[in-house]
């Protein structure tokens, strides 16, 4: 399992007493004239794409201004505006006419872009506000109590996701009306002072989550009388003051919060006075440095239901985990990366449980099924767990996503797995000593979306019955014994986006008369085969994903995943780049790669391959091609890394693939029968020797022979456009077929998670295209080391 970047909160479907309504936009009353004409100065000051707005792009004056989408009004005025996602940028001003608007109850500009500008001093002036939701909205700078003072209505101020910095001013929090805070993902800083007069807080929801808040916690703010949902997590907070000072704080557990969530606050142990917090729901105590056992009182809380210890230093579990309060269906165990060993526990029956990245070293019970059989998502992946699957696994019919990878487990694949596929739609057996055939038993009705069994010693022919899993995405066997001719049946997958079938024996060509599209196919790795034959232009037409055409489809930076209920799951892939094996630990639905490197495929390069514009690498080394290198692979000016070497290429190396070729970092033509001077301009003139060696009649530089008598070749007309952008490093991407795995938590109908997630491809991925392998592998980055033709093989 590989971990999402940030600590999981969860999303479950509860009722809360403290749900905020949520405001239902409708017309009631005509539209005052004054009313009209301030939206629509409104509209004509803001600067939005109106090929993305779905509200703002249709008002006009034709029409009442209650009818308008996004505006709420009340006997003819306006009292709700919900502009949400409406692709605005730039700035707003004080001077905007939505400020005379004063009698608007709730505003919502969420998930906008106002251009890192400074919320406006003059929200003061609508002094009937409710609710206010500024997140992800692209503000920034510093907040003042001034901005808020004087909303004594307000009971929902929502600034998440932006840039926001600074203190967090403390008459914020006292708020006369205010319920729920949410300041999460911002850049706030400084210590938190205590809060005085505490019986006259109204708040019940307070989120300062992932800001570089620091200093002890403040004790008073777990007297806060109705709060009942508190996220500190992901700041510089030192939370050791919670070991001592709470030791001696009488704190009445029908004042204690029922959400808690702690991670990464330095604690070292499991606080002793969470024990007599008997409504304590959900605890949240992940990315700390908890070393030692978990408590037995942990498991007789009465209300726990979820349980998040994570990226911890736990060695033990202590008392029976199995014992647990009957209801089961809405709780989860997350004690993945710590120090667990030795037998693992008898598993309790809940809804999600990982105990991925221990040390746990035993068999699985014969009757793992039937602690299971309540169990949607199942990983012990990355353990030293050893033996055979159990069948009676099959026994857990509510199973959804099943991850054994990266352990010890011999014999052969439950044929039941496959049968159970109409419900599973994960399974990750990959890095394991399994053997023998893989069962040619997916339902007709199978739901699979991702098929992981990559290194193992699997051999026979590829089930035919994989054509039923009409959902699946992720198709990875490489690196086993699978001896069949290319799946051509799998084309009609149309959901198929990643095939990997390296380091197998499949053999034969690649065509087939009866080829059917595969429109989002985006990594196609069959390297280390026995393949021949010439690449079928039939079949190389049918790849859409990897050019313009799905340049709108694609034009979103997003991952492949899946999500079922409360639980998401991102692939992850191996590929090999720049002589190394590497792992992406998530799948960028924009990112491209075509491997046919170390087969028998002959003939010419097909010109078609130009047509991959949005292609990232390139291989076809290793292989018998002939002819020259097409002049149209310049038309790929996204590509980074180009392999022809060891074919039978012959020609001059075209100057277009020197123009053209401008994010080129990786270049490797040796070893063919190339003639001629080396186009030495642009990414080409970055390039070393290695890179064109092996070819005698090459000549210029940064070859040593020079070319005799040959003017300098002049660069050809090009029609290609050198857009600019940045460059990824994909070689620090590491590799093969696993997940990442996460929950959100509902409060209410705020849905932090789907906010996350927004922000994140927003903002994160937007800078990954900058400093990918820092940002976007973090700690997760692992590379392994370069390996040779033999070694790809098998």
């Amino acid at each position: 399992m590989r971990l999402a970047a940030f600590s999981w909160l969860f999303l479950i479907p509860i009722y809360s007493p403290f749900l905020i309504s949520i405001c239902v936009f409708g017309v009631s009353g005509q539209c005052f004239g004054n009313q009209q004409s301030l939206l629509l100065q409104l509209k004509n000051n803001l600067t939005f794409d109106p090929a993305r707005s779905n509200k703002l792009v249709k008002w006009n004056q034709s029409a009442d201004c209650c009818s308008w989408e996004g505006v709420t009004c009340h006997e003819g005025s306006v009292i709700g505006l919900d502009l949400a996602s409406e692709s605005i940028s730039g700035g707003l001003d004080d001077l905007s006419s939505l400020f005379s608007l004063h009698l608007l109850q709730s505003l919502n500009l969420a998930y906008n872009d106002f251009n890192s500008s400074q919320i406006p001093s003059k929200f003061d002036k609508l002094t009937n506000l409710s609710d206010l939701n500024l997140a992800n909205a692209g503000f920034a700078g510093q907040i003042t109590s001034t901005q808020w003072e004087e909303l004594l209505n307000l009971d929902t101020l929502d600034l998440s996701y932006n840039s926001l910095n600074g203190d967090i001013p403390v008459s914020l929090f006292h708020l006369p009306s205010l319920q729920v805070l949410q300041l999460s993902n911002n850049l706030f800083s400084g210590q938190l002072k205590e809060f005085s007069n505490i019986s006259s807080y109204k708040l019940l929801e307070l989120d300062l989550s992932n800001n570089e808040l620091e200093g002890p916690i403040p004790i008073s703010i777990f007297g806060l009388p109705g709060l009942a949902s508190l996220i500190l997590s992901s700041n510089n907070f030192d939370g050791s003051n919670l070991l001592d000072e709470y030791s001696g704080f009488n704190l009445s557990s029908s004042h204690y919060p029922t959400w808690l969530g702690l991670a990464s606050i330095k604690l070292k142990k499991i606080p002793d006075f969470f024990r007599n917090q008997s409504k304590l729901y959900s605890l949240d105590l992940s990315r700390n440095q908890i070393y030692g056992e978990v408590p037995n009182w942990i498991w007789k809380l009465p209300q726990l239901r979820f349980l998040n210890l994570s990226y911890n230093n736990l060695v033990t579990l202590k008392g029976p985990i199995s014992n647990i309060s009957s209801i089961f269906r809405t709780r989860s165990l997350d004690f993945r990366s710590n120090q667990f060993q030795g037998q693992l526990p008898v598993l309790p029956p809940v809804s999600y449980l990982d105990f991925s990245m221990n040390n746990f070293h035993s068999a699985l019970p014969a009757s793992i099924g039937q602690s299971l059989e309540f169990t949607q998502f199942f990983s012990i992946s990355s353990n030293k767990l050893y033996g055979s699957i159990p069948g009676s696994i099959c026994n857990a019919s509510f199973l959804r996503f099943l991850d054994l990878s990266d352990n010890y487990f011999s014999g052969t694949i439950p044929q039941c797995l496959n049968e159970m596929s109409g419900a599973l739609q994960v399974l990750s057996l990959r890095r394991n000593n399994l053997n023998g055939t893989i069962p040619d038993t997916f339902s007709e009705s199978c739901n699979l979306h991702t098929l992981a069994i990559n290194k193992n010693h699997l051999e026979g022919k590829l089930p035919k019955s994989l054509k039923n899993c009409h959902s699946l995405e992720v198709l990875d066997v490489g690196n086993n014994h699978i001896e069949d001719t290319f799946p051509y049946y799998l084309n009609g997958l149309a959901a198929l986006k990643v095939l990997i079938l390296r380091s197998n024996k499949f053999y034969g060509p690649i065509g087939h008369p009866e080829i059917a599209p595969s429109p989002k196919l985006q990594i196609i790795d069959v390297a280390s085969n026995n393949f021949t034959g010439h690449l079928p232009i039939v079949l190389l037409s049918t790849w859409m994903a990897l050019t313009d055409r799905a340049h709108e489809a694609n034009s979103k930076l997003n991952h492949i995943q899946i999500g079922i209920g409360s639980f998401y799951y991102q692939d992850t892939v191996t590929i090999t780049s720049k002589g190394s094996v590497v792992e992406l630990v998530k799948i960028l639905t924009i990112f491209t790669t075509i491997d046919f490197s170390c087969n028998n495929f002959d003939g010419p390069i097909p010109e078609e391959i130009g047509e991959f514009t949005l292609l990232y690498i390139l291989n076809l080394s290793h292989n018998a091609f002939i002819g020259q290198i097409p002049t149209s692979l310049g038309k790929l000016s996204n590509l980074e890394t180009l392999d022809l070497s060891s074919n039978k290429l012959t020609g001059e190396i075209p100057m277009q693939l020197a123009n053209g070729l401008i994010f080129l970092s990786v270049l490797n033509l040796s070893f063919n029968q190339l003639v001629g001077p080396i186009p030495f301009i642009k990414q080409f003139a970055t390039f070393s020797e290695n890179s064109f060696k092996g070819n005698e009649r090459l000549c210029g530089l940064p070859l040593k022979s020079q070319c005799s008598h040959e003017e300098p070749r002049l660069s050809p007309p090009t029609t290609y456009e050198e857009s600019h952008k940045s460059m990824i490093e994909w070689n620090y991407i590491s590799a093969e077929l696993g997940f990442s795995f996460g929950f959100g938590i509902v409060m209410g109908p705020l849905m932090f998670w789907k906010r996350w997630r927004i922000w994140y491809y927003k903002h994160v991925d937007d800078i990954l295209f900058k400093i990918f392998p820092k940002l976007y592998l973090g700690n997760e980055y692992r590379r392994r080391p370069a390996v040779n033709n033999q070694q790809l093989r098998h």
